[in-house]
């Protein structure tokens, strides 16, 4: 831990010196809830985000609040190691090909259901009557099983310095959870006001009490969207490794490491149990493997958690952006992102100044990012990138 601001009802702990203004407001507002438990605790990767900054972890009693998860609930990563030493260029060209012709891309989807087989089930006490905004949006949801979506989600062939090739990716629940949580963000903005707007309208921090039946709707739609977002990681690693194995079909493939970094969870910290809301923050249980990923211009991390109760068992989920979207559009040199590159070797991404908001030049430094949490992990493996797919 870098510092501690004392100065709000309950304190901030902070992994990062250089926090902006914006994120540290937004970091006090959390310090300010009146549900609040014991302290904030923001991550070295954070930076603004609606109403809680992303890598932010703030544990509440009583309460649970959809803005503290986000939009896209259970974006997360996985990873598998190949038993693969290296790919030469023209093999990785040709996985990438095989990759965009296969996985849909941003906004795309799949012209035909997949199959229900790989869906989050809705039984062990789930219905569809308890599921109601889940089971509205579960036929769209076939269509979006093992697809990418935009932004900062990608597939990426990485060089571990374990000398092996891994594959990693990055995606979440797509409109299902999009879904989910505009209406119970809708819902928490309802209650908030009929009840003495306990909590200012311009924090965008709005509550549901987690006894109550929207509250407890939220929760289960929640924990099936942070499935739905595995699973849909998981179709799409199935298509990596089998593209892989039709040009090496030797290959073998490791265990799936797979974690959520948007959620909540009832969890136990300082002899209490709470709502820990993690959004753009990792699970750092003590022993429990994690994954930290960089730009596709920078190094990637697999980790191993040391439970570390001042940041609630968390670390960060990435690296974190440096500038906005549209800031990184306007302020970066696209021929020197590219150059960045290119003369790394990797195959990119980057084709239109469009895509300047996801070079590496928009993200903070990796390797400060995982200097400053080294109280909450260690570094298993280190990954450096090859080849990667953007949405």
């Amino acid at each position: 831990m870098i510092r501690t601001i004392a100065t709000e009802k309950k304190p901030i702990k902070l992994w990062l010196d250089d926090i902006d203004l914006d994120t540290l407001q937004q970091a006090k507002n959390l310090a300010n809830l009146p549900f609040l438990f014991h302290h904030v605790a923001i991550m070295p990767d954070a930076h603004i985000g609606y109403g809680m900054p992303i890598g932010g972890v703030a544990a509440t009693e009583g309460v649970i609040i959809p803005n503290a998860v986000g939009v896209d609930i259970g974006c997360g990563m996985c990873a598998v190691q190949t038993s693969l030493s290296a790919l030469d260029t023209p093999q990785l060209k040709r996985i990438l090909q095989a990759v965009r012709q296969t996985v849909p891309l941003g906004f795309q989807h799949h012209k035909k259901p997949q199959p229900g087989g790989r869906m989050p089930e809705f039984g062990r006490g789930r219905t569809e009557k308890e599921l109601p905004i889940v089971a509205r949006e579960y036929a769209s949801g076939l269509l979006q099983l093992g697809t990418l979506g935009g932004g900062n989600h990608f597939i990426e062939l990485q060089l571990g310095d374990d000398g092996y090739v891994w594959i990693m990716i990055h995606s979440g629940s797509r409109n299902i959870g999009y879904q989910v949580a505009n209406h119970y963000n809708k819902l928490a903005g309802i209650f908030n006001k009929s009840h003495g707007a306990l909590v200012p309208d311009k924090w965008q921090l709005d509550y549901l009490p987690l006894p109550s039946d929207p509250g407890q709707r939220y929760l289960r739609e929640m924990t099936y969207c942070v499935e739905f977002a595995a699973a849909n990681r998981a179709a799409m690693m199935s298509r990596v490794r089998e593209i892989i194995a039709e040009f090496e079909p030797s290959t073998t493939f490791s265990p799936l490491i797979d974690v959520a970094h948007n959620y909540a969870a009832l969890e136990n910290h300082f002899g209490r149990e709470v709502i820990v809301h993690r959004k753009g923050a990792t699970r750092a249980a003590k022993g429990g493997i994690g994954i930290i990923p960089g730009s596709q211009g920078s190094v990637s991390y697999i980790v191993r958690g040391k439970g570390n109760p001042e940041s609630f068992s968390s670390c960060s989920h990435g690296a974190g952006r440096r500038l906005g979207r549209k800031q990184a559009q306007r302020e970066l040199d696209f021929t020197k992102e590219v150059a960045r590159l290119e003369q790394q070797g990797i195959l990119h991404a980057i084709r239109h100044k469009r895509d300047l908001e996801e070079a590496a030049g928009a993200y903070k430094d990796i390797a400060i990012v995982i200097g400053n949490q080294r109280d909450l992990i260690e570094i298993v493996t280190t990954l450096k990138p090859l080849a990667v797919v953007k949405g």
